[in-house]
C-alpha cells in the first residue's frame, strides 16, 4: 500500500500537474505559431523571392543539380519566423502585466527615547 500511496503524493504534486499543463499548453500554442508561420507569414514572406527564381517550392533549390539546400534553408526561415513571433507574443503578453508600483517605504516611527533624546538635543541647541 505503501507504493500506490507515494505514487499519488508525486502525481497529485503541485508541480507535475503545473508541468502536464504547461506541456498540454504548449503544445496547443505550437500548433497555432506553426499554423500561423506556414499559413500566413511564410507566404507572405517567401512568394515574391521564389517568383523571382521561377520556382514554385523552395524545396527545388539546389547546388550542382544534386545538393537541395532549399528544404535546409526553409527550415532556417521558419525557424527565424517563429523565433521572431513569439519574442513579440512574449513582449506583448509582458507589456499587458500590470507594472507594480513599489510603495514608498514608510518613515519609522520614533520611539519615546528617541523622541526624548531630540528634545534633549534642541533644548541644548538652544543654550
Amino acid at each position: 500500500m505503501g507504493l500506490v500511496k507515494e505514487f499519488k503524493d508525486f502525481a497529485v504534486k503541485g508541480n507535475v500537474v503545473d508541468l502536464a499543463v504547461a506541456v498540454i499548453i504548449g503544445g496547443a500554442f505550437g500548433k497555432i505559431i506553426t499554423s500561423f508561420v506556414a499559413d500566413i507569414i511564410t507566404p507572405l514572406v517567401l512568394q515574391p523571392a521564389l517568383d523571382a527564381a521561377n520556382l514554385k517550392n523552395i524545396e527545388e533549390l539546389t547546388v550542382f543539380g544534386t545538393v537541395k539546400y532549399g528544404s535546409f534553408l526553409s527550415a532556417v526561415i521558419s525557424f527565424i519566423i517563429i523565433a521572431l513571433v513569439l519574442f513579440l507574443v512574449i513582449k506583448g503578453i509582458n507589456a499587458t502585466k500590470k507594472k507594480e508600483v513599489a510603495a514608498p517605504a514608510a518613515v519609522p516611527v520614533p520611539t519615546k527615547e528617541e523622541i526624548l533624546l531630540t528634545e534633549i538635543r534642541d533644548i541644548l541647541k538652544n543654550k
